[in-house]
């Protein structure tokens, strides 16, 4: 069967079709002056034309209203490069790869992955837009691990119908949100599969704080992991100061409890990787909606 055609606006067509130019042009480039080039197109025009940089803005006014505007507009145009970067570097997943090959993972997280694929125990690694999401699950896979994933697609639906095959390509199988998609997802973990979930987005769920202030959030990474008595572990992809390398931390579990009780602990660690990094996590999403945020 052939697979259906996307579908959206006018303006989401035009957007996308920037975009592939973009993608296209910069790709030629080596991997060294690719990523950077991304990251300035995002910075400097695109962030700022498409409003990514004030929903920066506004979403740093609403966490920080003590900051300086001068400050916030500085953290928001390094969001948007970190954003840029992180584009290009997922759709040259291969180079990515290579430049990782030597990326060795820290954390007190590794020692109960290492228990878990021994007893074949799944295990779900939570993690968030912050830094590159998808550099911990290449340095892991690199050392022999097959990490599965459950991703949001993109409200642009051409630009998700190209950007999903970045994560597809390589590694374990991917599967879109959705009923279909979370019951693949499941059955990829069951009986010892390992497999990802960014949970920083606003989505059907409860109120819970994050930052300060209350966010919609999912359940459903704590409620697969209680079902499938998953061992559930977060871990971050941390840009490094040349922009192109990067520190994987694998944390200590979250230890079973109940969803409300687990969801504000994984909030916390992603919390305190951004109070660290404040420029790495994608201030552009519209986490807390029904706030100003444009």
């Amino acid at each position: 069967m052939t697979a259906a055609s996307p579908a959206g606006s006018t303006a989401d067509w035009l957007a996308d079709r920037a975009l592939r130019g973009l993608i296209s042009a910069v790709m030629r480039l080596p991997y060294d002056r690719r990523v950077p080039m991304m990251g300035s197109a995002l910075r400097r025009t695109i962030g700022p034309l498409a409003g990514y940089r004030q929903r920066a803005e506004d979403n740093l006014a609403l966490v920080y209203p003590d900051m300086a505007a001068a400050k916030r507009r500085q953290l928001a145009s390094a969001c948007c490069d970190n954003f840029g970067r992180t584009i290009i570097e997922n759709y040259s997943w291969r180079e990515f790869g290579e430049k990782l090959s030597t990326t060795r993972p820290t954390g007190a997280g590794l020692e109960a992955l290492a228990d878990a694929t021994k007893a074949k125990r799944p295990v779900i690694f939570v993690t968030a837009h912050f830094g590159n999401h998808e550099a911990p699950r290449q340095v892991l896979t690199a050392m022999g691990h097959t990490i599965g994933g459950l991703y949001r697609p993109m409200q642009n639906a051409y630009f998700n119908d190209h950007y999903a095959k970045t994560m597809t390509s390589w590694g374990g199988p991917v599967f879109a949100q959705g009923n279909r998609g979370t019951m693949g997802f499941v059955r990829h973990l069951r009986g010892g599969g390992l497999g990802t979930l960014l949970y920083d987005v606003s989505a059907p769920g409860q109120m819970i704080p994050f930052m300060g202030h209350p966010a919609r959030t999912s359940l459903s990474a704590a409620q697969i992991a209680l079902k499938l008595d998953a061992v559930m572990i977060p871990y971050f992809g941390i840009r490094q100061a040349d922009g192109l390398s990067f520190a994987v931390e694998v944390e200590a579990p979250i230890a079973h409890s109940t969803p409300e009780q687990m969801l504000p602990e994984m909030n916390a660690r992603l919390e305190a990787q951004i109070a660290r990094n404040p420029e790495q996590w994608f201030w552009v999403h519209k986490r807390w909606k029904g706030k100003k945020q444009r």
